[in-house]
Parts: C-alpha cells; sequence; structure tokens
C-alpha cells in the first residue's frame, strides 16, 4: 500500500468498491425497432454467467450478477438451484432479483395499479415468487420496477392507483426475510406516457416508506429529465436513510441506457462524491447496491461491461480525493470558487497509476480490456454460439 496519505486513501477504496452487471447486458438486446444480433451474445442462462464470470475474472470488482427472473429462471423458483450451480461454477454470486410484471399480455393496463384484481394478485404472486427465489439464492435485494401508468387523460384513477400500489407493496414486503429489501425504482415516462404510477423520488419514497422498514429508493441514472440535479436527490435520499440502490448508465436525451460515463462522467463523479461526503459528516458507510443496467447493443457485450466497470472504478476512486475537512470549511466560509475547485482539482488527477498498482497487487491484470482480448475468449463463444444467434433474427415481430 502507498505511504502517501491520499493514495492509502485512494487504495482502501479500491479494496471496498464492488459494482454488480447485469445478466440481461450479455443477450442480444437492440431498440423499440429490432434486436441487434451478435454472434458471441449469451443465449442461455447459463452462458450468461459464464460471461460474468469473465468480467469479474479480468476487473476484480463485479463479483455478483442481477437476475431477471422471467429471463434467467425458466422454471421460476424451480430454476433457482441450478442458477445458483451456474454461479458457483463461473465464481460469481446471485445479486439482485429482477420481477417482471410488464411483458405479460395480462400487464396490458398495469401490474399492481391494474383494476382487475385478478391481474393484481397474479403480480403479487409473481413477486412473492422472486422473493423465495431471492431466499433461495442468497439474494438481499428485490429489485422493483413498474412500467404501470396511463397515456390519455382521463383514463386512470391515478389517486386509487396510488393506493393499491401502497397496498401491493406492503403485502410483498411483509414476505422479505429479514436480510432482504425491496428496493424501489422510479422512471417519469415510457411506456407510459400520460403518467406514470412511480413518475419520481418522491414517489418512489413515499410508497417505499408506506411498503415497510427495509423497503429503499433505487436510483436509475437515466430516469430523470433533461437537466435534472441526480446528485441533490442522491443527497436528499441519503439524509433519509431512504437510499438503497442505483442503476447505473448515461444518456445524452432519455433514457438511452448508454455506457456509463460515455456522456458525461463529471456526473457520476459528483454523485459518488456526495455519497462519500456524507460518509466523511457522518462516521458511517452508505449501504448502497452499486449496479449497471445498460442496452450493449452496439458494443462488444463483455468488452462494454469491464468498459462500465472500470469506469466507474475509476470515477469512484477520483472522489475518494476531495478533501472533505478543506471542502467543508469552504462550504461554511462561502468561498465559491475554491470549494469548486476542491472538486475539479480531484477530478482531475490521474488515478490509473495507482489503480494499476492495486491491480498488480491483487494479481489483476493492469489493463483488464485487454487482457480479455488476448484471452481467445470472445473468439471461443463467437465460434460455438454464432449459428444460434444468426438464427434468432432481429426483428421484435
Amino acid at each position: 500500500m502507498p505511504k502517501d496519505p491520499r493514495a492509502e486513501a485512494l487504495w482502501k477504496s479500491l479494496d471496498t468498491f464492488r459494482i454488480e452487471i447485469p445478466s440481461w447486458g450479455f443477450a442480444n438486446t437492440g431498440t423499440r425497432f429490432g434486436k441487434f444480433t451478435q454472434p458471441g451474445a449469451a443465449t442461455s442462462t447459463q452462458e450468461k454467467f459464464s460471461d460474468a464470470g469473465q468480467v469479474h475474472h479480468f476487473t476484480g470488482i463485479c463479483p455478483t450478477v442481477a437476475v431477471h427472473v422471467l429471463w434467467d429462471f425458466p422454471e421460476g423458483l424451480k430454476s433457482a438451484n441450478e442458477v445458483k450451480g451456474y454461479a458457483a461454477k463461473y465464481g460469481v454470486g446471485v445479486g439482485a432479483i429482477n420481477p417482471n410484471v410488464f411483458e405479460a399480455q395480462i400487464y396490458k393496463y398495469g401490474s399492481l395499479a391494474n383494476p382487475n384484481p385478478e391481474v393484481r394478485q397474479a403480480a403479487l404472486q409473481h413477486i412473492s415468487e422472486c422473493v423465495e427465489i431471492g431466499k433461495q439464492t442468497g439474494s438481499r435485494d428485490i429489485s422493483l420496477w413498474f412500467t404501470d401508468g396511463s397515456s390519455y387523460p382521463g383514463t386512470a384513477n391515478i389517486r386509487q392507483r396510488k393506493k393499491w400500489f401502497e397496498e401491493g407493496l406492503r403485502k410483498s414486503h411483509s414476505q422479505l426475510a429479514p436480510s432482504q429489501r425491496l428496493l424501489v425504482e422510479y422512471k417519469p415516462f415510457e411506456p407510459a406516457v400520460y403518467h406514470t404510477d412511480i413518475a419520481d423520488w418522491g414517489m418512489a419514497l413515499l410508497l417505499a416508506r408506506a411498503a415497510g422498514p427495509r423497503a429503499k429508493v433505487l436510483v436509475d441514472t437515466g430516469h430523470h429529465y433533461q437537466a435534472q440535479n441526480i446528485e441533490q436527490i442522491v443527497t436528499w435520499l441519503l439524509s433519509e436513510d431512504m437510499l438503497g440502490g442505483f442503476h447505473f448508465n448515461d444518456r445524452r436525451y432519455a433514457d438511452d441506457d448508454l455506457t456509463l460515463g460515455s456522456i458525461d462522467p463529471y456526473q457520476v463523479f459528483r454523485i459518488f462524491h456526495e455519497i462519500l461526503y456524507f460518509e466523511w459528516e457522518t462516521g458511517r458507510r452508505a449501504d448502497i447496491a452499486y449496479m449497471i443496467d445498460q442496452s450493449h447493443n452496439l458494443k462488444g457485450k463483455i468488452e462494454e461491461m469491464i468498459q462500465t466497470a472500470v469506469t466507474a472504478q475509476e470515477l469512484y476512486a477520483k472522489a475518494t480525493l476531495v478533501d472533505h475537512e478543506r471542502l467543508a470549511g469552504l462550504q461554511q466560509k462561502c468561498e465559491l470558487v475554491d470549494a469548486e475547485e476542491c472538486l475539479k482539482q480531484a477530478f482531475a488527477t490521474d488515478v490509473r497509476p495507482v489503480i494499476r498498482e492495486w491491480k498488480r497487487s491483487k494479481g489483476l491484470p493492469e489493463d483488464a480490456l485487454a487482457a480479455f482480448r488476448g484471452s481467445g475468449y470472445l473468439q471461443r463463444i463467437e465460434s460455438e454460439r454464432g449459428e444460434k444467434n444468426q438464427s434468432a433474427g432481429g426483428s421484435y415481430a
């Protein structure tokens, strides 16, 4: 470990930083208009975990994989042990459990807020099964995203739908094991375009509190209006002890699901800074799940996942270099220029030399992307999966 105090703090942060990768990031994805296939894309749950194992092997910071029950557990709860076996085989763990209450035809008019009580019950049963899957796989977080809403004025009773959500989330919370949490995600629009039942962080906060003490808010960095101050939302949720996790990605226009840091790395740095500043002020570590949620439909899937993990690590490392004590004093004195420079200096610091040294100490390759490219893994899976992916087709119709 380096003897320089700043480098030592950075080193310690590298020892603790971890970020979860999504299983669905390894499969063929696309846009609303069609899928774009890749010869090496994963075609099964086992292949997803195999690819995820490669990301963790070369980066050392992605030990868990978020899973999607509909896509990764073909037999629901019966598939839990099989999926655990895949995780163990490829050196990773099963992370957040993501229910799916938006693809089936019965959810055309919503899930927990559907006017039909039978549909609401079906959604509850699915979430209940996901909780049980989480218990079997040792997963702490049940990550909930809902498409519920309406697309035309006057077509939905918004107040009643709020009550249905409160009831449904409360019932789901009652089934959690003591170690489990519900993470309630929000999104202002899409696919509903007039109103979304959980449209912003305030709605998610109120519903999480209504659900119970182990429900928190999940912030997806793409789920905001343009120019919204996401780090302010983060600080408010931290102050209320209600920030449970992130889905990290980047965007230029709306929910573009671009590579983390590809458009605005300074925003990701600012988010990490506010979390670390909170930890410095309170003297306790924030219990936050860092997760990736991106659509790797153009870049190579494993390569983009490695690129994202490395970028997240670098931005987090930069944020650890902010001099919190000095910043607090400058803020108190309203020394605006110097306070801002305190952030900018940390952001401008090249942390890569220390990260390379840290990687060497852990037996990790200094350049994870280059090491992966030289491993031959991609060439092998393209050969093995190419025919399956070619026959899959690119149409959603």
